[in-house]
């Protein structure tokens, strides 16, 4: 069973089994054997329902989120109408996002990593209609402030989705202005590594949800390629100086 009908028994049994599905457990995932599953599952029902969340904070209850969740993520058209049915729930339950937002940090309290890929799956979806308006900036950064991901580390993934493609180079890649070309280009070569979607496959992630990473990792490569432009034209300009 793939993990789209999973989801769907999620969203058939209500907001009980919703509740347990965050909380990695209860009779629905008593069933579920393979750890891999299951992971794959609980992610994939914390980035919906924390998407649903959004849209209610949002003060927009139409479903513009879960169209925009179906397009950017692979959903398999037959599937569909599970991811609708688990969004609808969590938009309707009564319980609060920062309490799911929690019940997401603790599933993943030892995979920061994960809590990481959640946040950014939710800045894709919420600029899908062009932008990431205010409300949802000021979710998105509630959501990471619950995560344990504060300060510098929101910036940098905030920046790539709020100021546009580019961003600011040196903040995407985690560095500072003044560092030599060689230490930057192995922060660089460090983070292309570490987001590569071979890398988030291997730690359980869903292959539907590559969007995430490849993303994230066109970003990196747009910044550190920004970056080498810079210091390529520096020479070129101290000599043409008079």
């Amino acid at each position: 069973m793939n993990i789209w009908k999973r989801i769907g028994e999620v969203a058939g049994r209500g907001g009980g089994a919703l509740w347990s599905a965050l909380a990695w457990s209860g009779s629905l995932f008593g069933r579920v054997a393979d750890p891999v599953a299951r992971r794959q599952v609980a992610f994939s029902v914390a980035l919906i329902a924390l998407s649903a969340k959004m849209a209610k904070a949002d003060g927009v209850v139409t479903h513009s989120e879960v169209v925009a969740f179906r397009r950017i993520f692979s959903v398999p058209d037959s599937e569909q109408r599970h991811v609708a049915g688990l969004f609808d729930l969590a938009r309707r339950d009564v319980a609060g996002f920062d309490a799911y937002a929690a019940r997401v940090a603790s599933l993943y309290a030892d995979s920061p990593e994960v809590l990481a890929d959640v946040l950014d799956g939710l800045f894709i979806i919420a600029k899908a209609d062009g932008a990431v308006h205010e409300a949802e900036l000021a979710y998105l950064e509630a959501v990471a402030d619950i995560f344990g991901i504060r300060g510098a580390a929101f910036e940098r993934i905030a920046v790539r989705h709020v100021v546009g493609p580019e961003g600011d180079p040196y903040l995407i890649l985690g560095v500072d202005r003044s560092w030599p070309l060689a230490e930057i280009r192995a922060q660089y070569r460090k983070l292309a590594a570490e987001n590569h979607p071979d890398r988030f496959i291997a730690r359980g992630m869903p292959e539907d949800f590559l969007a995430i990473v490849t993303d994230r990792a066109a970003a990196i490569n747009r910044a550190w390629e920004a970056i080498e432009r810079v210091h390529r034209r520096a020479p070129e300009a101290a000599t043409a100086e008079p």
